[in-house]
C-alpha cells in the first residue's frame, strides 16, 4: 500500500552535505579515534586512589589493547567509519602490535554462531522475499478481535512487528510495517474526508512509534531475533561456561517481549489517542490486501517448511532437557551433533534445493549473497576484542576498578546497573556495538565483585536492544522519525518512560529467572 502523494508534506527539511564535507568529518573523527588511542597508549604506569586502572598493573599486552579498545570505541560510537570495518581494524591492530598471535586474535570469526547468524540470515531473506512476512501480518490484522478500534489496531501493529523481527532483521521488519501502517493512516485520512469522525493526528504519530519499538522489542524473544542476542550468548558461553539453548532462551525472550509489546501499547494510546472509538475504512482496507496476496505459492510452501525444520531443530534440545534433563542421552545427541548454527545451515540449505516459482529454486546464491555480512564481521571483530580482554587480564582490571561505585554484595544492585548503561551505550551508537562493549565489562564486573557475572551478563545482553529515545538508536527509530509525522520531542518522551519500563523489566526478570537458566544450561 502506498501513501498519498501529500503524505510527507509536513517531512523536516533536510540538507545536502557535499561529499568533501562529509569526508572532512570523518576524517575528524578518525583523528579523534587515533589520538584518544594513542593517549590511553601513553599513560603514565602509575596509580592513584580513585580507582583509575592503573597501566602498571597491566600486562604489555593488556595495555596495547585497551589503546585499542580507546580507538575502536570512539570509531564505533562516532561511525566515523562502516561499524564492520572499524572491527576489522581493531583485530588487526592487536595482531600488529603484538596483544596475541593471529590465529588466537581471528579465531572468534569461526566460532559456531557465526553460522547461526549466516544461516537465519538466509532463512529470513527467503522469507522476505516469498511475503511470508506480509502475509502473516496481514492475518493478524484481518482478525476478528482486531475490528476497527483503535487501541487493537494500535496492539495489533505491534504484535505484527515483534513476531516478524523475532526472526528476521529487525530494520527489515520496520521498513515493511511502515509502508503498511502507512497504509493505513491514508485509508483513516481518505474516510475522514468522506465524513467519517475525525481521528487526533497524534494517532499516527503513535502507531508509527509503535512500528518502530515493537520491531525493536521482538528481537528479546528468540537468540536470532537481533545480533546483540547472540553476541551476548557468546560472550556467556566461552567466558563463563554457560550454554543457553535455543528454547531455555525463549522461556524468557518471549514472556518479556510480550509484556514489553504490551506496555508499549498502554503507553502510546495514553499519549497518543485516536480520540474515536472506532476506524472507518480500516477493515475493508485490509480485506483487499489479504485478498491481493492470493493462495499460497510453492515457494511460500517451501520457505515455511525450511523455516519450520530449523525452528524445530532449534527448540528440540531445550525441550528434551526440561523432559529428560541436560545429561540425558537424547538431549547430549542433539546438543552435540546439531548445534543452533548447524541447524540453522541446515535450513538454510533447503532453501537452495526445494522448488521455487516457475521451476527455481526458493533461493539462489545471488540473493542469499544479499544478507548482511557486515553483521558478521562485526561479531568476529567485536568477540575477539572481548576474548583478547578477558585473556590479557584488562577485564578484570576494569571489573576491580567499576565495582568501587556498587554494592559489595553486588546483587540487583548490579544488575540493574548492567542492563541500565546497555541501554544508555544503545542510544547513541548500534546496539551490536554496545553488547561489544558492555557484556565483557558487565562479566568482569560481576567476577570483580564476587557476585555471579551471569546474571549482569544476561541483563546487558537483553537491554542492549532497548534504544527507543533517539532517531539514531536504532533504523528502526530512524526510518519512522523520516517521514515527517514523528516529533523529536515525541519519540523522546515516549523512549525514555521505555527505556526505563524496560530496564525494570529485565532487571526483574533476571534476577529471578538467571539461577533456574544457569542451572538448565
Amino acid at each position: 500500500m502506498t501513501a498519498p502523494a501529500d503524505f510527507d508534506a509536513s517531512q523536516p527539511e533536510t540538507h545536502d552535505h557535499s561529499d568533501s564535507n562529509e569526508s572532512s568529518r570523518s576524517w575528524r573523527w578518525v583523528g579523534l579515534a587515533l589520538l584518544f588511542g594513542c593517549v590511553v597508549w601513553s599513560l603514565p604506569l602509575s596509580s592513584d586512589s580513585q580507582g583509575i586502572v592503573a597501566a602498571e598493573r597491566l600486562s604489555i599486552e593488556a595495555h596495547r589493547l585497551a589503546a585499542i579498545l580507546a580507538a575502536v570505541v570512539v570509531l564505533w560510537v562516532t561511525e566515523a567509519l562502516p561499524l564492520p570495518v572499524s572491527a576489522l581494524l581493531g583485530t588487526s591492530a592487536c595482531v600488529v602490535l603484538g596483544v596475541a598471535p593471529a590465529k588466537e586474535v581471528f579465531r572468534p570469526y569461526s566460532d559456531p554462531l557465526i553460522f547461526l547468524f549466516i544461516g537465519s540470515f538466509m532463512i529470513a531473506e527467503a522469507i522476505r522475499i516469498h511475503g511470508l512476512d506480509r502475509r502473516l501480518a496481514f492475518s493478524v490484522l484481518s482478525m476478528s478481535w482486531v475490528g476497527s478500534h483503535p487501541r487493537r489496531i494500535m496492539l495489533a501493529v505491534g504484535i505484527v512487528c515483534a513476531v516478524i523481527s523475532a526472526f528476521i532483521s529487525n530494520t527489515a521488519t520496520t521498513a515493511m510495517m511502515y509502508a503498511i501502517t502507512l497504509g493505513i493512516l491514508s485509508a483513516v485520512e481518505s474516510s475522514i474526508e468522506t465524513g467519517a469522525p475525525r481521528v487526533h493526528p497524534r494517532w499516527a504519530t503513535g502507531m508509527l512509534l509503535m512500528v518502530a519499538f515493537a520491531s525493536s522489542i521482538g528481537g528479546l524473544a528468540t537468540p536470532i531475533g537481533t545480533p546483540p542476542n547472540v553476541i551476548g550468548l557468546a560472550f556467556i558461553k566461552n567466558q563463563l561456561g554457560v550454554d543457553i539453548a535455543f528454547f531455555t532462551w525463549c522461556l524468557i525472550g518471549i514472556p518479556v517481549a510480550s509484556f514489553l509489546v504490551w506496555m508499549t501499547s498502554i503507553l502510546l494510546n495514553a499519549m497518543f489517542p485516536a480520540g474515536v472509538n472506532r476506524l472507518e475504512g480500516i477493515a475493508q482496507v485490509v480485506a483487499r490486501e489479504k485478498k491481493n496476496l492470493g493462495p499460497w505459492s510453492t515457494a511460500q510452501r517451501s520457505t515455511a517448511f525450511a523455516f519450520g525444520l530449523t525452528a524445530g531443530l532449534w527448540v528440540l534440545p531445550g525441550m528434551l532437557a526440561i523432559v529428560f534433563g541436560q545429561q540425558a542421552d537424547e538431549t547430549k545427541f542433539f546438543l552435540s551433533h546439531i548445534p543452533e548454527g548447524c541447524a540453522a545451515i541446515l535450513g538454510a540449505g533447503c532453501l537452495f534445493i526445494l522448488p521455487g516459482k516457475e521451476g527455481s529454486r526458493v533461493l539462489s546464491w545471488s540473493q542469499a549473497s544479499r544478507i548482511d555480512w557486515g553483521i558478521v564481521l562485526l561479531y568476529g571483530g567485536g568477540m575477539a576484542m572481548g576474548e583478547l580482554s578477558f585473556s590479557t587480564g584488562l577485564a578484570e582490571s576494569i571489573g576491580r576498578c567499576l565495582t568501587q561505585w556498587l554494592p559489595a554484595d553486588g546483587g540487583i544492585v548490579l544488575i540493574a546497573a548492567a542492563a541500565l548503561i546497555a541501554v544508555f551505550t544503545s542510544e547513541f551508537t548500534s546496539n551490536t556495538a554496545s553488547a561489544n562493549m558492555v557484556v565483557p565489562i558487565a562479566i568482569a564486573i560481576g567476577i570483580s565483585s564476587g557476585s555471579d557475572p551471569f546474571a549482569p551478563a544476561l541483563a546487558a545482553t537483553m537491554a542492549a536492544s532497548l534504544g527507543f529515545m533517539m532517531p539514531v538508536s536504532t533504523p528502526c527509530n530512524a526510518i519512522v522519525y523520516g517521514s515527517g509525522r514523528v516529533p523529536l520531542i515525541s519519540m523522546m518522551r515516549a523512549g525514555i518512560i521505555l527505556d526505563l519500563i524496560g530496564v525494570i523489566v529485565v532487571t526483574v526478570v533476571v534476577s529471578i529467572a538467571s539461577r533456574w537458566i544457569a542451572a538448565v544450561s
